[in-house]
């Protein structure tokens, strides 16, 4: 597999996609996108939003968010919804969907980078299930409208694509102009009038839909101090909704830009498909047309609320700034900041975008592209990673060490992860580096530090692993932060799509070793009075083991697939994913048999060595004797 096609599996190997296989909504979701692709209105969505699958999909996807365990106004989290049965759990949704009335939004305020405060809305826990109903639904119907050129909180789409797509402009489309614009506090000032209209125009039409949506925009915000404001504007950041409804939004935006130059019509003849991409329109012709013309040639990349629009000169770029601004105040009522919105000549200066600043410089006859991450996240970086550092100097005890040893390790991943994609990152790298190993040489942590340890990690050894700047602590690695080379960022494949076949094809490739039909009997056909938990969970191993007996390694028979309790629940154990495994009712048996005669019986089901440990650890869990053969 080439390294461009590793890199679209790992956009579309994503949980969401497996968990709608799961539970037998994917062959809705992708009604819905082809539908919405042809133009159809929705009028009757809220039969699909209370259907039991979509229901227990909506448990599944909230579960494994980190923000789950988040609390509301009510104080709750998914840790008190899962110990409901399904019957109990669906049951409680649908009664919230047919009188929907949502509680206060619970206000929080997170330090930004520039050290302001970003305020969060944080919903109650079932309205967080609500929002993701409705969101499963609401997304393959404005996917299929959605502009290509806009990134932020989509589906396999990414800062990498947003970057990738900015550098294509700038250096093959020869746009060395750009518009930046800031909105003034876009989320707090969305009108929901006009968020509904939009709703309307892209094809949802279901009244009992827009009217739970216009409830959900207007829940009033408990704010820090305890007191309860109306909400009569905007949407919470926080919200499981309000990414999508943002995108809606400014869907608008990129439409009208697109306008100017992209999609205006020119003869058939001038009009390429590209089979090779995706069958993808190449419109090489079609702009050579155009550019014989007076129009403005202008593109937008958007990623959320932050975007650029990409033009070829100063005349075109200066026009455009001023219609923009009058456009977003006049259609959707935003402000711009005149202190922050500016047109900036790439060939002279940078242009910040994502945490990464660019500029065009020449080399020979042409204008390449130059990006270093942006001065405020060189700064925050340096003061971040000292501080870890700070820490591991001062750790309390060898665990308390590793702990942050592990923090900075993950830290720098991270940042070799999001950044590398700007082409002068090892410069960048370079410098953060000099100063933090500076750190790094006082008496206390010199004397710690050392050459040679152990690599417990596959990923720290194949990117680490050659590095001479590589140190340990007690034998735990310590990263480079120096240690990085530049990727070309990648734009998205047309053909990756969460909502066709095709688009899923390498997921589908996953899923053979699994029998879709057993999955559905295991989803259609709960353990009654058990909680939604240990349901969601059964299905969930069902397909990590492929099908499998976790003792035995041999395919399940459906009719005999039992649920094992690692921790039994009368000693406290949970239903959690870790304490649970699939494994044949007679393994089953065997593993709680404490009679001789039980255990003679079921014993030769064990064939080998792997088998038999497998079978001891988990009778020793529950304080059985071990079983020989």
């Amino acid at each position: 597999m080439s390294v461009a096609n590793s890199r679209i599996v790992k956009h579309v190997k994503k949980s969401k996609l497996r968990n709608a296989a799961y539970y037998s909504m994917q062959d809705t979701f992708d009604m819905l996108y082809e539908q919405s692709k042809n133009g159809s209105n929705f009028k009757n969505l809220m039969n699909i939003i209370s259907s039991t699958e979509n229901i227990k999909l909506a448990y599944r996807n909230i579960k494994k968010n980190t923000g789950s365990k988040t609390t509301g106004v009510d104080g709750r989290t998914i840790e008190h919804l899962s110990k409901l049965t399904e019957e109990q759990f669906v049951s409680y949704v649908r009664n919230k969907l047919r009188d929907y009335k949502p509680k206060a939004v619970r206000r929080v305020e997170i330090p930004k980078p520039n050290g302001k405060l970003r305020p969060l809305g944080i919903p109650a826990i079932w309205d967080r299930i609500v929002q993701q109903c409705i969101l499963q639904i609401l997304e393959p119907i404005a996917e299929a409208k959605f502009s290509s050129r806009s990134h932020g909180f989509r589906p396999n789409r990414s800062v990498e694509n947003a970057i990738a797509q900015s550098y294509k402009l700038m250096q093959n489309s020869k746009m060395s102009y750009v518009i930046d614009i800031d909105v003034k506090g876009f989320f707090d000032n969305v009108s929901h009038a006009k968020l509904l209209k939009q709703m309307w125009t892209m094809g949802v039409r279901d009244k009992n839909l827009l009217a739970i949506i216009s409830k959900m925009l207007k829940a009033k915000i408990k704010l820090p101090n305890g007191q309860i404001i109306e909400n009569e504007k905007g949407t919470p950041q926080g919200g499981i909704l309000s990414p999508l409804l943002s995108n809606i939004v400014l869907h608008e935006l990129d439409r009208w830009i697109e306008s100017q130059w992209e999609t205006i019509p020119v003869c058939k003849d001038r009009i390429v498909i590209r089979e090779d991409r995706g069958n993808s329109t190449d419109k090489g012709n079609q702009y050579k047309v155009l550019r014989k013309t007076n129009l403005k040639e202008c593109y937008i990349v958007r990623y959320a609320d932050d975007f650029k629009i990409f033009c070829s000169n100063p005349n075109h770029a200066k026009k455009l700034f001023i219609a923009v601004q009058k456009w977003l105040k006049d259609r959707l009522g935003l402000e711009i900041s005149e202190d922050k919105s500016k047109i900036v000549n790439l060939k002279k200066d940078y242009s910040e975008f994502l945490g990464l600043k660019m500029k065009l410089i020449p080399k020979g006859k042409k204008w390449v592209v130059k990006s270093h991450m942006c001065d405020e996240a060189i700064k925050r970086t340096k003061s971040n990673l000292k501080e870890i550092i700070n820490g591991i100097r001062y750790a309390s005890g060898s665990n308390d060490q590793a702990r942050k040893i592990a923090l900075y390790n993950s830290t720098v991943i991270g940042l070799h992860q999001y950044f590398r994609i700007a082409t002068m990152i090892a410069e960048d790298m370079g410098n953060i580096a000099y100063e933090v190993n500076a750190c790094m040489k006082d008496h206390r942590m010199k004397r710690r530090i050392k050459k040679t340890g152990g690599i417990t990690s596959d990923f720290i050894r194949k990117e680490y692993g050659k590095s001479k700047q590589l140190r340990f602590i007690s034998r735990d690695p310590l990263l480079p932060i120096g240690y990085i080379k530049h990727k070309s960022p990648m734009m998205k494949r047309n053909t990756v799509n969460a909502y066709t076949k095709q688009g899923r094809e390498e997921i589908h490739k996953n899923l053979t070793t699994v029998d879709i039909n057993i999955l559905r009997f295991l989803m259609e056909h709960p353990i009654p009075q058990r909680s939604i938990e240990y349901n969601d969970n059964r299905i969930a191993l069902y397909c990590a083991q492929r099908g499998k007996c976790h003792v035995t390694g041999q395919e399940l028979n459906p009719m005999m697939i039992h649920c094992h309790h690692k921790v039994p629940r009368l000693q406290g154990g949970t239903d959690q994913y870790k304490n649970l495994c699939l494994v044949d009712k007679e393994i089953h048996i065997l593993i709680h048999a404490k009679d001789e005669d039980t255990i003679s019986k079921y014993k030769k089901l064990v064939t080998n060595i792997q088998n038999l440990n497998k079978l001891n650890t988990l009778r020793k869990k529950i304080g059985l004797e071990q079983v020989t053969i």
